[in-house]
């Protein structure tokens, strides 16, 4: 199967905007930290990490958006839809978008297809039975995703993937018979709140402080928006939802906001639009 167009067109933006932004929020929650270890089901001082982010990141990230009168796009995995129903159901009520992000926050391994499809329907069945929802996007754990994943996400009608990493421009993914499939919209780590942010003791690593972060961000996305693509970044409640770290995302929205002709909306108007010129 093939993933990626070999030339990756460049995509003329609504109403003459210079470059696209979509805010995306990965709410995890528990999940994140119960699909890396099983047995952090018995740790509640980890899993406190992602009940932070339902409690507190997504109310204060919602009241955030509400302020600057921005949009957003939220992948939620099924688990945390059935245990954050309410959560769920607020990020919808303030007329942002909700993306699939798999069951459990699962990393299937590609050899194992059938696994791949079973997270991808239980989550879309949870989805479905919490929110009344049939998600238009899918946003795959920790960009782990396959070829086989791409054709299952074609075959049941989502409109577009972000997963990859290969541009910085929406392309129409080609299936294995040659046949059209989805679109996707790229991402990048450095764009990715997690690298950063995320630490445990289990894994430690260096927590890099709010002015590098946002200096990182501010330099790719003045590149992108000369380039004229699409900037994707990649957010968690239970790490941008921290005080300095909304603080500092509230800084960045504004900087964006300094430019001119740039286009915030969500994944799936991104995805319409590039599908209009594919």
């Amino acid at each position: 199967m093939t993933l990626s167009n070999a030339d990756v067109p460049e995509i003329v933006w609504p109403n003459g905007a210079r470059c696209a932004v979509m805010l995306t929020f990965d709410f995890d929650a528990e999940t994140l930290w119960l699909s890396r270890n099983p047995d952090n089901a018995k740790r509640p001082g980890i899993l406190s990490q992602g009940l932070y982010g339902a409690r507190v990141g997504v109310p204060k990230i919602l009241e955030l958006l509400r302020e600057e009168q921005v949009p957003a796009t939220f992948f939620v995995p099924g688990w945390t839809a059935e245990r954050h129903q309410s959560r769920a159901e607020a990020i919808l009520k303030d007329g942002h978008e909700i993306g699939h992000h798999g069951y459990l926050h699962e990393w299937i391994h590609p050899d194992y297809p059938d696994q791949e499809e079973e997270a991808l329907d239980k989550g879309l069945d949870a989805l479905q039975r919490t929110l009344g929802l049939r998600p238009k996007g899918y946003r795959s754990p920790a960009g782990e995703t396959s070829g086989n994943m791409i054709r299952l996400l074609t075959e049941r009608g989502f409109v577009y993937d972000t997963s990859l990493m290969d541009s910085i421009n929406p392309y129409r993914h080609v299936l294995e018979d040659g046949s059209p499939g989805l679109i996707e919209l790229p991402w990048h780590w450095s764009c990715d709140d997690a690298p950063f942010s995320m630490f445990s003791v289990q894994t430690p690593r260096t927590i890099v402080d709010s002015e590098s972060i946002l200096r990182i961000w501010q330099e790719e996305f003045h590149e992108i928006y000369r380039w004229g693509g699409l900037f994707d970044l990649v957010m968690h409640p239970q790490f941008i939802g921290r005080p300095n770290r909304l603080a500092m995302l509230r800084r960045f929205i504004q900087f964006l906001k300094t430019y001119d002709n740039v286009w915030f909306a969500t994944g799936e108007q991104i995805a319409s639009c590039a599908a209009e010129q594919m």
